[in-house]
């Protein structure tokens, strides 16, 4: 059976060139899954200016978010320079070369300290 896919992502035409959602996001984003407070993944409108404002902000970083904590100003995101998989999370608004907060291997890696945020968050 087929899932809808329920979230309104980046087009192809605005990801960077070799880059496509890896399929464990897919997945997860296909299941509903998109509300792990505090984090909440991006998408429509949010997720193109927020797509925006961090190529603006960190214009020497290749990042694609994905997610934003709701408590702060971090947002989880591909970090192209790192390897297609690899996910950073950084404080956005920072000071460019004072952003970085975490690094994970891989989106599932990502989602699992997410769902130990949403354990511990109250």
């Amino acid at each position: 059976m087929e899932r809808e896919l329920v979230a309104d992502l980046l087009p192809v035409e605005d990801l960077p060139p070799g880059f496509s959602y890896p399929s464990s996001f897919v997945t997860v984003v296909e299941l509903g899954l998109t509300n792990l407070e505090p984090w909440h993944l991006l998408d429509g409108a949010r997720l193109r200016e927020r797509n925006r404002g961090v190529a603006r902000r960190f214009p020497d970083r290749e990042l694609v978010p994905f997610a934003v904590r709701q408590d702060n100003d971090d947002v989880a995101c591909w970090d192209l320079a790192r390897g297609g998989d690899r996910v950073v999370v950084i404080h956005d608004f920072a000071s460019p070369g004072w952003e970085d907060r975490g690094e994970y291997p891989d989106f599932y890696a990502w989602l699992r300290q997410a769902i130990e945020d949403l354990i511990g968050f109250e």
